[in-house]
């Protein structure tokens, strides 16, 4: 049989299990196991059972729940709201206002917790109230934090980079020096559109009006 005949038998296969309902996961195992039970001599059940030990008995796959630990103890320590906080003075006088909050925590927020939507759930937890409060538009508002929560992908510790160094065979500290430089030069880009967004909609960006620390008495 040829390679073109054994692709597109091992395609339709995997279309056909995934339509009957069948997890993703279990679907490729399935997929693989038909394909080295027809086309391969050796036995599917050893091979698949040493390939599949072999990658998760990896010690680099133990950083994993470390991070997904990390961020859940951010979140969960109300540390998060304190940076909001903290970023709010900087970043208000800026054009675009508290939106850059959402950049900016997204950023630092990828750099410990390891995943994308950690980071944008727990941003956004935490942000969008605040900015609806002091009336910046919704659509705005949840752009910017969309388009930043994918920098958790990119930036250190990012769990698809350890997954992926680990599948493929690649140094995972590569990887990670890659994802720093691309994290920080795609957060540039994000600010920088909030720059120009302010320019071009300032009266939607301004919020109406925006809640000042009151003067103590003279």
């Amino acid at each position: 049989m040829s390679d073109v005949a054994i692709t597109s038998f091992l395609i339709v296969s995997l279309f056909l299990i995934l339509a009957s309902g069948v997890w993703i996961g279990l679907t490729l195992s399935g997929v693989a196991w038909i394909g080295m039970q027809i086309f391969t001599s050796r036995e599917a059940g050893d091979a698949m059972a040493v390939t599949i030990w072999g990658t998760s008995s990896s010690w680099t796959l133990t950083a994993l729940p470390l991070f997904v630990w990390m961020g859940e103890i951010l979140f969960r320590t109300r540390l998060s709201e304190s940076m909001f906080r903290g970023l709010a003075p900087w970043v208000n006088r800026l054009p675009g206002g508290l939106l850059h909050t959402n950049v900016i925590g997204c950023t630092i927020f990828a750099a410990v917790s390891g995943s994308s939507a950690a980071t944008c759930a727990t941003i956004g937890k935490m942000t969008l109230p605040e900015l609806a409060r002091r009336g910046y538009p919704e659509d705005i508002t949840i752009g910017s934090l969309a388009g930043a929560g994918t920098l958790g992908l990119l930036i250190p510790p990012s769990i698809i980079m350890i997954v992926y160094g680990v599948s493929a065979a690649r140094s995972t500290r590569s990887l990670f020096i890659a994802g720093l430089l691309a994290g920080m030069v795609g957060a540039d880009p994000d600010s920088g559109h909030l720059h120009l967004a302010a320019g071009a909609a300032r009266r939607r960006l301004a919020p109406p009006t925006a809640p000042r620390r009151p003067r103590p008495n003279a």
